[in-house]
């Protein structure tokens, strides 16, 4: 069995972290295949939307295995392995493959440690189970995030959070993570899945090219000032008047048949 599963229903693409015996945790081989898995989901233009998951109902992914990667970085270690992670970010989509503008969903069904938290927060949207933690105990052990943790934590729930996440080595529950703006809800454990694909759904509604264009505007904007965001913003949002779908879902709207209006809207 694949240590990394990539199924494909309709326009949905489905990830799981595939390592239940080990918390799901991401080794050299499973690095390896999420990497492909994203990348075919990149370039795959039957598949618009992506729900990320872990096997099994103790761990979405507690992060590195170290035992796995520990040797590798120690037997490389040199002034250059740091600029050659770079581009290599745990699982693909931390670093590296952070540019894919289809949008990705977290199912967060358990545990999300150190790098397996930093995968849930590259992704876009995260839905938490009930039984979902979130926790960085990387301090304990002398070191700290180095795969986007820090940079979209801060950038997600701010540096107070972080700061307390980061320092204290303490985990959250999913309760605790949903006032901190880190999930978007959270739902009974057995009605996850089903909660995601209700938002992938949502997002599928949409024009694919609007949604693609709204998340690379977003990634853009974070950190500049704001004078270039609102340019930014403008010179996107506009450019949708080229977009060949608008004139007929401009028409949809003027003749009140289209989906999603406000009172009538459609799951």
């Amino acid at each position: 069995m694949p240590k990394a599963l990539y199924e494909r229903r309709g326009k949905i693409a489905y990830v799981t972290f595939n390592r239940p015996e080990a918390m799901n945790a991401i080794d050299r081989e499973m690095h390896e295949l999420l990497w492909q898995i994203w990348r075919d989901f990149r370039d795959d233009d039957d598949v618009e939307v992506a729900i990320l998951t872990g096997a099994g109902d103790e761990a979405f992914c507690a992060g590195a295995d170290l035992k796995s990667h520990l040797p590798y970085w120690v037997e490389n270690a040199d002034a250059l392995l740091p600029r050659r992670k770079i581009a290599d970010g745990l699982g693909g989509i931390t670093r590296g493959l952070h540019r894919i503008y289809k949008p990705i969903i977290a199912a967060v069904n358990g545990w999300a440690l150190a790098g397996g938290f930093e995968n849930a927060l590259a992704c876009d949207i995260r839905i938490a189970s009930e039984n979902a933690r979130f926790g960085s105990f990387e301090v304990r052990r002398g070191f700290h995030h180095g795969d986007g943790g820090i940079v979209r934590l801060v950038n997600t729930c701010g540096a107070g959070v972080a700061l307390e996440m980061l320092l204290t080595g303490e985990a959250i529950d999913a309760e605790r993570a949903l006032r901190c703006n880190m999930v978007s809800r959270v739902v009974p454990h057995a009605k996850l899945m089903e909660e995601a694909e209700k938002v992938a759904a949502q997002i599928l509604r949409n024009d694919q090219w609007a949604v693609r264009s709204a998340k690379e505007t977003i990634l853009n904007v974070i950190g500049r000032p704001l004078d270039d965001q609102l340019a930014y913003e403008a010179f996107t949002g506009y450019s949708g008047a080229a977009n060949a779908t608008v004139s007929g879902r401009l028409a949809e709207f003027y003749d009140k048949t289209d989906e999603g209006r406000a009172g009538r809207k459609r799951s």
